[in-house]
């Protein structure tokens, strides 16, 4: 019998920290993979759907706002990763459709 693991994106522009999260993702059971900018998040989505997005607000090209409001009511869950820790920022996340918002720094656990 196949093992079903939850399939989980990570884009951030951040390599260490996109490694990082994709390698404890990957340890704790998830299949995750990462990539660096929208356009590599687009092709990959629509190569290999996910389960959850792990998406960085300030992606370079296309960023991580517009990427969440572009997925709509039909793409995966979003949760918002951002540097910018605002409340305003968080509300504009969740406002484009993020089911979270996290300010980085943040707990890996």
């Amino acid at each position: 019998m196949a093992e079903c693991r939850a399939r989980i994106l990570v884009g951030d522009d951040d390599e260490g920290l996109r490694e990082l999260l994709v390698r404890y993702l990957s340890d704790n059971g998830y299949e995750a993979s990462g990539v660096a900018d929208g356009l590599s998040m687009k092709r990959h989505l629509a190569a290999r759907p996910v389960d959850l997005i792990l998406l960085d607000v300030m992606l370079p090209g296309e960023d991580g706002l517009s990427l969440a409001r572009g997925l709509g009511d039909c793409g995966p869950p979003i949760i918002m990763l951002s540097a910018r820790g605002e409340e305003v920022d968080r509300i504009v996340g969740l406002e484009v459709g993020a089911a979270d918002y996290l300010p980085k720094p943040f707990s890996h656990r």
